[in-house]
């Protein structure tokens, strides 16, 4: 079978390529053609376009890169036109894939989206684009199921591809284990954009002069320059960083401070205690406030439906708060292990009946050779 993979990010290119790996797995003449990174075309897939020269963040960027993104859409048809695939699968990305769903039901591909965009934090009204352009939608959190419901539409939830990838990494360095934590590191994860890091990274920073007897680690955004980083950390003695090592950094770490996003979800598959840290343009944060419909922001305590890890959003965020948070993690034995009962119970839901990557392909295969040929 011919399988299109549109991915639009490193996250897309990471899980990809463990659905490419399982798919050929399954289908030993599969011949796959995708839009991704360079672990989707490791996987064995051609390379058409690199996730990098797709990603246009924000608002003034994409209407200033309009016609270059007009013109990857219109490069993407074209070549699925030629190449004829059995599917399309669409990876996330929602708004260069929802588009490509919509001309190819109306040109009558098979449209199979894996990872579902979060249109049950805002923009719901996609979901009657997806539920009439996507043959099968196979979901990654486990409150998904029961949100596509309300809009009586089947998904199929095949588990959290992340569980897998921690799992991996874990299996592949020894001393990865949750608990290796001879030293007394605290993990900073400021983001990986210069705004969001400039609005968050100086508060966690503060927090460090109150604890003098623990290292705190930034973990870097690798696309950013090393001077951009210099003049935030040269006034604190305990402050060192790293690039590309976050996932090390986590295994060494007794606490971590979190922006929101993928890697709360991380932080918690790894067992380190952890606070979930926003603050954003207070013009930004008052327009999100009123498009997103959401109770928690952090993915953890969304699928745990409940605050399972401590979130401190815009205004709460403030150095005395952090630094009361972060005590309370590394001193608190009852805080300690009512997270470590809470991370475990994680783990299960997002691991139910095996891995991801697994699943799905499964599911799709079986979906695509039970098709009238």
């Amino acid at each position: 079978m011919r399988y299109y993979i549109i991915a639009g990010e490193a996250s897309g290119d990471l899980h990809g390529s463990n659905l490419i790996k399982e798919l050929k797995k399954r289908d030993a003449a599969a011949d796959i053609r995708c839009w991704g990174g360079d672990k989707m075309e490791a996987a064995g897939a051609t390379l058409v376009k690199h996730y990098k020269d797709l990603a246009f963040m924000g608002f003034l960027e994409v209407i200033k890169n309009l016609r270059t993104i007009l013109k990857n859409i219109k490069k993407c048809k074209d070549d699925i036109l030629q190449y004829q695939p059995t599917a399309i699968i669409l990876i996330d990305y929602p708004g260069f894939n929802l588009r490509i769903a919509k001309w190819a039901k109306e040109n009558n591909f098979k449209v199979i989206y894996y990872i579902s965009p979060q249109v049950w934090a805002w923009k719901e009204n996609r979901v009657k684009l997806i539920k009439e352009c996507v043959d099968k939608m196979l979901v990654i959190l486990p409150f998904e199921k029961d949100f596509y419901k309300k809009w009586n539409y089947e998904v199929e939830y095949v588990g959290h591809p992340l569980v897998e990838v921690v799992e991996e990494f874990e299996k592949e360095n020894e001393n990865a284990s949750p608990g290796n934590t001879q030293q007394n590191i605290i993990a900073l994860l400021p983001g990986s954009r210069q705004q969001e890091i400039l609005k968050k990274l100086p508060i966690m920073l503060q927090v460090a002069g109150h604890f003098p007897a623990y290292q705190f680690v930034v973990a870097k955004a690798p696309g950013l320059h090393e001077s951009f980083y210099a003049g935030l950390l040269a006034p604190y003695k305990n402050v060192s960083s790293v690039v590309n090592k976050t996932y090390q950094l986590l295994v060494q770490s007794k606490a971590a401070l979190v922006t929101s996003g993928t890697a709360t979800l991380e932080t918690a598959l790894f067992a380190v205690p952890e606070v979930i840290c926003y603050k954003g343009s207070a013009f930004s944060y008052q327009i999100a406030k009123r498009l997103i419909k959401i109770k928690f922001i952090g993915l953890v305590n969304l699928i745990m439906n409940r605050e399972v890890v401590k979130e401190l959003i815009q205004d709460d965020l403030t150095v005395e708060n952090l630094k009361y948070e972060l005590n309370l993690l590394l001193t608190n034995e009852k805080k300690q292990k009512q997270l470590k009962d809470d991370y475990a119970q994680l783990k299960n839901l997002l691991s139910q009946g095996g891995h991801a990557s697994a699943n799905a392909a499964e599911s799709i295969y079986t979906f695509l050779t039970r098709l009238p040929q």
